[in-house]
């Protein structure tokens, strides 16, 4: 089975939509498909998520804008997963952000850090636990350290965090990459890999 892992670019927006449309989501109830709009680099205060079809609406447009940010991972042409990864500081004011991590710390801007937010993964039923989320991983964090990051930071899955669903990724995915945890409180934990020396 060959994995491709393409960066997501606006043309790819129809894709994108398409395995949200039709990848089980959130104990395969099909009024929480989020298209993974909730994690973005938008101040999205008052926007209308209320339904499917208005998420799948905005994801499009935020594809389309570069506020979705992450990687797809396809077979031939079916997309078979995906990684939302972003930069931290632009997505301060995203609903998630706003409503879930207040338990992670915030750099000054003063440090001149650049850190990778990764937010989450998707992966169709039938690929999971073949490795697709290691490499979409993998993947964020070479392109972070081309692209001048400092760290590539995670918020795993745990039974007793925040958020309830397992799209966090699970903390020896990172571990086996050289993530460390540092920040483990009960309302979730932030895991990090620093690219650059200190």
């Amino acid at each position: 089975m060959e994995i491709i892992i393409r960066r997501l670019t606006p043309d790819l927006a129809e894709d994108y939509v398409r395995f949200f449309d039709g990848t089980p989501h959130d104990q395969h109830v099909d009024e929480h498909k989020c298209y993974c709009v909730c994690w973005s680099n938008v101040d999205d205060e008052g926007t209308d998520f209320s339904t499917v079809q208005k998420r799948r609406e905005i994801a499009k447009q935020f594809v389309t804008e570069n506020h979705i940010q992450g990687y797809i991972a396809y077979q031939g042409d079916n997309v078979v997963g995906w990684c939302n990864a972003n930069t931290k500081t632009d997505c301060l004011r995203c609903v998630s952000w706003r409503y879930f991590m207040a338990y992670v710390p915030v750099e000054n801007p003063a440090s001149g850090l650049r850190v990778k937010s990764v937010f989450c993964f998707v992966i169709a039923p039938e690929f999971k636990r073949q490795g697709i989320a290691s490499k979409l991983l993998k993947r964020v964090c070479d392109d972070a350290f081309l692209d001048g990051f400092d760290i590539v930071e995670a918020y795993p899955y745990t039974e007793s965090a925040q958020v309830s669903s397992d799209f966090g990724g699970y903390i020896e995915m990172y571990e086996k990459q050289g993530f460390k945890l540092t920040v483990d409180s009960e309302k979730g934990q932030v895991l990090r890999k620093r690219l650059k020396p200190e």
